[in-house]
């Protein structure tokens, strides 16, 4: 390409790269109509518009009596007769001057009471209620249309259902929303070194956590995964694998044989199926990210070191993935935090260090801390860590400066 930035030769920073991911992440328009129930971690494709007033119509926020304002003694007490009664599910009849109802939580407020007295100031005898504290119009009373009116937008196109999302759509009626169809994730793992859980490892080889760990990753936001195992390291058998693969799926993704190794196959057949268009990035860890084409499929090819994996995906593949799935809330927050620590390894390359949020200590400011050990094969580090440090190129930390920390709740789903 004729931009410098995506030649061979140069590192493509960390911003140029997600820009030109979410650049080339083009939305599936693919839909499907699901239930209500079964929608968690969907997207929605359709904005949702309410045909209805929540509430429906005027009702009491508190159990106590509906009265006329105008029939309250502005000071002292009230005695009214009590007309009727009205749970909630019922509809009263018009209040007649002079009367108070004895109404409910969520019970429709009858025509001609213009304010709910609670039960808490009010003293019921017999037939008969009195009322110690009067109160204005409006009082305990939740209008229709309060929270959503007719014609209003409640949930809007690329909108993640979360169970907040899920009770939202039923408070309007709907039973049924419409969805994009769930992206297919064709993955697989390629190295002679790697065997599998529960088996036992040959000499020389290792078990393949980096399987384990997109499965997850790719199951946390809700794709449908093609898992197509563990390759040889060999070019004619990569070749196939990315070719089966690419008639399957949506999008094809691979963890390791993309670095500069001569035992590394995947850059070399993506080239002769389709083309290689971003490589390596100005990151530590993960430098060899890839991302092209396998027969007009696109594909992202992961490091190969396991925290690699994990991180190059939480920041460039996740946003790409979910773009493409329609949603529309694809970048993480990034919060500043005092740093509990020093950092003087300084480069050229961005670094992302497994970083905790500590808990704060009598009253102290919260404080972020590192894992001692930060190489890209050491995955303790992820499971020890509950968010990441963004640390700039060419920049050192001291303890007590605020550092750029991104929760893994904002990355993980």
């Amino acid at each position: 390409m004729s931009d410098p930035c995506f030649s061979s030769s140069k590192l493509m920073n960390v911003d140029q790269a997600i820009s030109f991911l979410l650049d080339n992440a083009k939305p599936t328009t693919k839909t499907e109509k699901i239930r209500i129930e079964h929608a968690l971690g969907r997207t929605l494709a359709e904005s949702l518009v309410s045909s209805i007033n929540v509430p429906p119509w005027d009702n009491s926020a508190m159990d106590g009596y509906a009265v006329r304002v105008a029939d309250l003694h502005l000071e002292g007490s009230t005695s009214l007769p009590i007309s009727q009664r009205i749970p909630a599910g019922t509809i009263g009849l018009p209040l007649q001057p002079g009367t108070a109802a004895r109404i409910f939580t969520g019970a429709p407020v009858p025509e001609h009471a213009d304010t709910v007295i609670m039960q808490e100031h009010c003293q019921q005898t017999g037939e008969t209620v009195l009322i110690n504290k009067p109160a204005p119009a409006g009082n305990n009373i939740r209008r229709a249309g309060d929270d959503i009116a007719i014609g209003d937008t409640v949930l809007t196109t690329g909108t993640k259902m979360r169970p907040q999302e899920m009770g939202l759509a039923a408070s309007v009626g709907a039973a049924e929303i419409s969805v994009y169809r769930k992206l297919r994730v064709a993955i697989f793992s390629t190295g002679d070194e790697l065997a599998l859980p529960g088996e036992a490892a040959k000499a020389g080889q290792i078990y393949n956590s980096n399987r384990y760990t997109l499965t997850g990753l790719l199951q946390a936001l809700g794709m449908d995964i093609i898992d197509l195992g563990t390759i040889a390291d060999d070019l004619a058998v990569t070749r196939k694998t990315l070719e089966s693969a690419a008639l399957q799926a949506d999008i094809v993704m691979t963890t390791g044989g993309v670095s500069v190794g001569e035992e590394d196959y995947v850059k070399a057949a993506i080239e002769q199926l389709g083309a290689v268009e971003m490589w390596r990035i100005a990151m530590k860890p993960g430098k060899p990210l890839a991302y092209g084409h396998v027969n007009h499929i696109p594909f992202i090819g992961l490091p190969g070191n396991p925290v690699s994996v994990f991180v190059t995906f939480c920041l460039f593949a996740r946003p790409y993935l979910l773009k493409t799935q329609g949603r529309t809330d694809i970048m993480p927050a990034r919060l500043k935090i005092s740093a509990a620590f020093d950092w003087n390894k300084s480069g050229p390359r961005r670094e992302f260090l497994r970083a905790r949020l500590m808990p704060t200590v009598n009253g102290e400011p919260a404080r972020v801390d590192v894992f001692r050990k930060q190489g890209s094969g050491v995955l303790t580090s992820t499971s020890w860590a509950n968010g990441l440090v963004e640390l700039p190129e060419h920049h050192t930390i001291t303890k007590g400066e605020d550092v750029t920390f991104i929760p893994f709740n904002e990355l993980l789903g």
